[in-house]
This record gives structure tokens, sequence and C-alpha cells, in this order.
């Protein structure tokens, strides 16, 4: 009987899946390089909350790495660095690998725009001498969350003259924040009896930005007029160039380290800069690979990918009819035979809301990074799926180099979904599939991440344009 157990125990462990805590698995050198690596990522973070910073801050990198401009008139041999700006709201850069670029390429993407509220054209009102400024939310968010929580202003403001200015208030402790205001508990009954995803309605996500008046008898909207000034005096700006400005409110509060342990990370814009950073760092590291490694920072990807700087649009598809030319290959060529993994992050189970997933088929915390074979919603809507050899392909290239990983899809069948860029890389006919880090709080001003689930993020990267 006995010998029987044991024969079922390693029947048991030759033929189940099972996968374990990355903590039982990593050595205390490997936690401390997880640990090293992810504040590297939260300095990233904090200086990249819009996508033009983010941009900025992967530029200066690059640079610093020996990157250089994009020439499409050039002819690029192997081992060399060149990255190409898309209006300064998404990125492709590129190594140069030694295999011809007809036998395809290695492409990472990922986003770089996260949920926020974007200012409206006109947004400045006095109201009862308060100054606000009216938004409109950008990607799915779930709105009571922005309410009662330090704001910051960020993004730029563009002027007649050709003159651009950098607008960016609110990160640092000498400088002033903005907030969502909402109703006392004393009074909100009527607010109570809404449905929660009414609980705040996008017209009432107005930030309070000033509330005294300037000093003039003779004027109306006073405090209005004293913001204006204000701003003036600072940015040389009117009310009219509002109409020509980027501006968002993303939330003041920076990265922190969360758990008794440290173990997490607390931050605005884990999705998907999460992504775009563990995949920026593992191709940095790849000097001399064998296919021409493309890594991606798309924006837009929030609000359906649209705009000229979102994967719905062509860049991605010019930069590679561009990149090829000089050799002579038609882009088609280089697309149909490349191979992308799609970096974006995935629901991670969360114990005080077991009931919105299927166990199986859930992502966890500190089980390393997730492959996620479809997304889309019920019926598989809205995704690409990656097929059974591609997703071999990858098991494989993971496997070899030892990195923890797991699979996951979101959610259960019929609770909702959600979609990523991966279905515009495969209308490239570029096979792909998502790769990404787990993730708590989703959307919200403060999601949640595992030190050592985006550190095998980082290593799944490497591995893959490795080969």
């Amino acid at each position: 009987m006995s010998e029987e157990k044991t024969r079922g125990e390693l029947l048991k462990k030759e033929l189940f899946l099972e996968r374990k805590h990355a903590g039982e698995q990593f050595s205390e050198k490997q936690m401390e390089l997880a640990d090293q690596f992810c504040e590297d990522y939260k300095t990233f973070l904090d200086e990249s909350k819009t996508e033009r910073e983010a941009v900025a801050s992967a530029v200066a990198i690059l640079e610093k790495e020996g990157y250089t401009p994009f020439d499409p008139s050039r002819k690029y041999e192997a081992g060399e660095k060149l990255y190409y700006n898309n209006r300064g709201k998404a990125l492709i850069f590129a190594t140069m690998g030694r295999k011809p670029l007809a036998e395809g390429v290695k492409i990472l993407v990922s986003h770089i725009d996260s949920p926020r509220l974007d200012l409206k054209p006109n947004p400045l009102y006095e109201d009862k001498e308060i100054a606000l400024f009216k938004t409109h939310y950008y990607g799915g968010i779930k709105k009571y969350q922005w309410t009662a929580i330090p704001l910051a202003l960020h993004g730029v403001i563009a002027l007649k003259n050709g003159e651009t200015i950098t607008v960016k208030i609110g990160d640092n402790e000498e400088e002033p924040v903005f907030c969502v205001t909402d109703l006392l508990p004393h009074l909100s009954k009527d607010q109570n009896s809404r449905p929660l995803k009414d609980g705040i309605k996008g017209e009432e996500l107005n930030v309070l930005v000033g509330s005294l008046p300037f000093k003039d008898d003779k004027v109306s909207q006073k405090v209005k007029l004293n913001i204006l000034n204000l701003l003036h005096e600072k940015y040389g700006i009117v009310e009219e160039d509002f109409l020509s400005a980027d501006l968002t409110m993303v939330p003041s509060f920076r990265a922190r380290d969360i758990g008794f342990d440290r173990s997490m990370i607390g931050a605005y814009g884990h999705d998907d800069k999460v992504c775009a950073y563990t995949s920026m760092r593992a191709a940095l590291e790849v000097q001399d690979p064998a296919y021409t490694v493309v890594t991606v920072f798309a924006d837009r990807e929030e609000i359906g990918s649209m705009g000229n700087t979102g994967l719905n649009s062509d860049f991605v598809r010019f930069f590679i009819e561009d990149l090829a030319a000089p050799h002579g290959i038609a882009g088609r060529t280089v697309l149909s035979r490349s191979k992308c993994l799609s970096a974006d992050v995935n629901a991670a189970f969360d114990p005080t809301f077991p009931d919105a997933v299927e166990k199986n088929n859930i992502a966890y915390m500190n089980h390393g990074v997730v492959i996620t074979k479809y997304t889309g919603a019920g019926g598989k809507s809205g995704t690409s799926e990656a097929p059974a050899e591609f997703m071999a392909e990858v098991r494989k290239a993971l496997d070899d180099a030892g990195v923890v990983w797991q699979t996951g899809e979101l959610g259960k069948v019929d609770q909702g979904g959600g979609g990523t860029v991966a279905q515009y890389v495969a209308h490239m006919n570029v096979e792909v599939v998502d790769v990404g880090v787990p993730m708590l709080s989703m959307h919200a001003p403060f999601e949640l991440v595992a030190k050592t689930d985006v550190y095998e993020t980082y290593r799944a990267f490497l591995a893959y344009i490795s080969l």
C-alpha cells in the first residue's frame, strides 16, 4: 500500500500542473536582484505618469545606451541601435540582429497610457466663489475612486506662436495639489441610492483648483480671474490657450512598497508601464541578438488604440517597411515571419472578491509572469488568441530559462472582460500572445503588483528575445 502511494505521488508530480509561489523558489540572491530591479522601476514610474513623460524618460535612457534617431534612408546592420519617436507619445526602438530581416523580427509591444482625468477644452469655471476644472475621464475607471485623493496636473500647452509649455504641478511636497470633492455621508442619502457605477457621475468629476478672489470690486468671476492671472504670471497663457492643450489630472502620490514584507508595489500607472519598463530593460540587455528586436511603446490603448499614436494606426507597419526597404525586403514579408509578445497586465486573484473569477484560470500574485492565451469578453469577443504552436514555443523558452510563469484569463466567462493591443499586432499577420504582470486593483488610482512578478516578467522578455 505504501509503495502504491509513493508511485501515485510520483505520477501526480509528473502529470499535474502545479505552480509554486516565487518566494519559495527564489534564492536570497534572486530576491535581492528583484528588489533592486523594482527600485529602478519605481523611479521610472514616478517620472512617467503620462505617455509623453514615459517617452521622454525612455528616450533619455536609450540615448545613454547608444541608440540614435531612426534614419529611414540608412541600411542598418547587425548590432546597430535606433529609435523612432512618434509625436512624443509613442516610441519604437530596435537592436538589429544577425539574421536577415527576411526571417522576421521579434517584437515586444506594450502601452504607456493609463486611465486618468483629462481636462475639457474649456475647463476653467467659477461657481459660488469656487474655481474648478471640468474633466472628461480617459479609459475605463470606477469614477468614485477618483474623489477625495490628491491629484497633480500634468501635460503640455501649445501656443499659437509654436511654443510648447510643459506643465507638471503637484508631485513635489512643496507644490499644491488638486482634488475632486465628494459628498459628506451626513447628506448623501440620495447619492447612496445610486448604483455603485453612478455613485459619482462623469460630470461630477470636477477638480477643485482655487477659492481666493482677484481684488477688484468692479469685475465678476473674481476667483476664476485670480486663477487665470496666476497661470498667466507663471506660464504666460490666457484662457483660450486651453483649447490647444493636452492637460490631465493624475494621482500625485509616488510609488510605494506595500506590506510589512515590502513584497509589493503600490502606484499609479502600473497598467501598463510595468510591462513597458520590463520590456525595455530586457531589450537593452540583449546586445547581439540573433533576430532584430523591436520594442514598441504605444499610446491610447485604454480607449481602443485609436489615433495616430495608437496601435490601431499604421505607425508600426510603416516603421517595419522603412526599416526593411534599404535591405530590398517588403515590409509585409518581415511582418508575416515575425513574432510578438504583447506585453500587458492581467488580473490577479483577489481573496476579497473571489466570485468574479474562475480559480483554475486566474493568475495569482507571486506566481510569476502571466501568459494569456486570449483576452476579450464573453464568446472571446475582441481577441486574437494565440495558437497552440506559439504557446508551446513560449512555454519552452520560459522553462528553458527557469522563468517562473503561469497562465490566466480575465475573470469568469460572463463576468466582463477586456482587450489588449494583441489584436492589432495580429492584424499585421504577426504571431502574437499576451504576456505580462498579474495585478490587483487594476485601473484604480493606486494599483498593486508583486515584485517577484515584475522581475520574472523582465526575465521572460529577456529569455524570449535572446533565442
